[in-house]
């Protein structure tokens, strides 16, 4: 039998993964930005909501929200995120980049980026789905969601927005989304293990900070390079769905304003921008 000190052991560390601890995350952190000011919530409509109001208040650049829970967030196309409590990580985070509007798309790469490193640092191999999907096992499990906000042609902010399946359960994602749940998974499914949430949600900000300062210093190159490393799009043939329209075609990859080229059945190349994609492979 496990000894009692032994077994307070197990619970302590159980509650440093199921509780968000604000202490915690900022204890590793090391970003030159990302991180300066972090608001842990316990629970909002979203994060991004939260830091919207923030950002239109004047927060600065690096600023930080993460909840516990999130009672509407949402993923790309309005699609509602499943956002239960004490399981996942749900973060925010406000960057002033100095750039056009027209390089937001691409900008937005930083995200997904910073998603998958965090996850491979956990043992695990992502992907990413154009424009904003993280898969492990050939199933979701997170997500981004960019907003910026524009005056005279300039960026005055932009928010990079995620939602994570840490410790969710399949259960629980089965019975929260029915059929559909089998596209869904979690990182404590695909590792066999509970995952450290403060330790990720730190992880994660860290990279954000890292890939910002590439961006700042190198252009948008390296970053957009970096993202066709780990897109399993490019090849592949698609059905492109958006307003209205519905075609086929197959993807030529991704170009510098986070556009995806696809070359349709009649031979010619159409940039998408939004619109849901899926596999016809």
């Amino acid at each position: 039998m496990k000894s009692l000190t032994s077994r307070l052991a197990s619970r302590l560390r159980y509650r440093v993964l199921m509780e968000l601890d604000l202490e915690l995350i900022q204890k590793h952190l090391s970003g030159k930005t990302v991180g300066r000011d972090v608001r842990l919530l316990d629970s909002v409509p979203s994060t991004n909501a939260a830091l919207r109001a923030l950002a239109q208040q004047g927060a600065p650049e690096g600023t930080v929200v993460i909840a516990d829970e999130q009672s509407a967030g949402q993923g790309r196309l309005r699609k509602r995120w499943f956002s239960p409590p004490g399981v996942n990580v749900y973060a925010s985070v406000l960057l002033r980049p100095s750039l056009p509007p027209r390089d937001v798309p691409g900008y937005s790469f930083i995200s997904s980026l910073a998603l998958t490193d965090a996850i491979q640092a956990e043992g695990l191999a992502p992907a990413i789905k154009w424009p904003n999907d993280v898969l492990v096992d050939r199933r979701k499990v997170a997500g981004s969601l960019v907003e910026c906000a524009t005056s005279d042609r300039h960026v005055d902010w932009v928010i990079l927005g995620v939602g994570v399946n840490v410790n969710v359960t399949r259960g629980a994602l089965q019975a929260a989304l029915g059929k559909a749940s089998h596209a869904a998974g979690s990182l404590a499914e695909a590792a066999r293990r509970e995952i450290d949430r403060n330790a990720f949600a730190a992880a994660f900000l860290n990279l954000v900070d890292e890939w910002t300062q590439i961006y700042a210093l190198q252009g948008a190159a390296p970053v957009v390079e970096a993202w066709r490393d780990r897109d399993i799009l490019t090849g592949r043939r698609v059905e492109v769905r958006g307003e209205g329209t519905v075609y086929e075609g197959r993807v030529l990859g991704v170009d510098r304003e986070g556009y995806l080229v696809v070359r349709d059945a009649r031979g010619e190349r159409r940039r998408v921008l939004d619109g849901e994609i899926r596999l016809s492979d």
